[in-house]
């Protein structure tokens, strides 16, 4: 459920992107709404608002968010102040490479990988399975990072619609794919162990 609510603010900047540019009257003041730089600011002031309310009612972000919604600030921002989609082209390969350098060096810096710390508590697995499923992550973040700028970057009149369902959809294969893999696991350690005979 929280990879979707991570979609909220994307969803949002998907729909104001794909509106005709038009001016719109709010308390007084006249604001442009549509195309990709009002897209832009709905996008932060969501951001803002989805991690805000999320900060709130959990007391804590957690650290993904926390770096999702800096990136959405610093390239939002900068996409902005300079006038320059570049730099929100840039937001997703960033994010997904920073995370698959955080799920790469949690083989090296602690006594779990970060997909073992996620979802140990929920189920145990064999040391290998984790290793392996934390490197499929790696790999995961990696190729969308590869993707997201290939697109953005190649397919100028797409990339918006591929970062929010390209995306999205990238996520649910994976996810899927994860538990089929982790089911096969989750059976096997269900079968209690065979005792041996007197």
């Amino acid at each position: 459920m929280k990879q979707f609510i991570d979609f909220i603010p994307l969803l949002l900047f998907f729909i104001v992107y794909k509106l005709d540019p038009r001016m719109v009257d709010l308390a007084g003041h006249d604001f442009e709404l549509g195309g990709i730089y009002s897209a832009t600011k709905v996008l932060i002031a969501a951001s803002v608002v989805v991690y805000g309310a999320l900060f709130i009612r959990q007391r804590k972000l957690e650290k993904g968010q926390w770096l999702t919604l800096i990136a959405c600030l610093l390239f939002g921002g900068l996409t902005l102040a300079f006038h320059s989609v570049t730099f929100l082209k840039w937001k997703a390969p960033v994010v997904n490479w920073l995370f698959a350098l955080a799920f790469l060096g949690s083989h090296f810096i602690g006594d779990k990988v970060l997909v073992k710390r996620f979802m140990g508590h929920a189920m145990s697995l064999p040391e290998p399975v984790w290793l392996r499923l934390n490197m499929a992550w790696v790999v995961f973040f990696m190729f969308c990072g590869a993707a997201n700028l290939y697109v953005a970057f190649t397919f100028e009149d797409f990339w918006v619609d591929f970062k929010v369902f390209g995306s999205l959809g990238m996520t649910v294969v994976f996810l899927i794919a994860q538990g089929i893999y982790l089911s096969r696991h989750l059976h096997d350690s269900d079968t209690p162990p065979t005792k041996p005979k007197d």
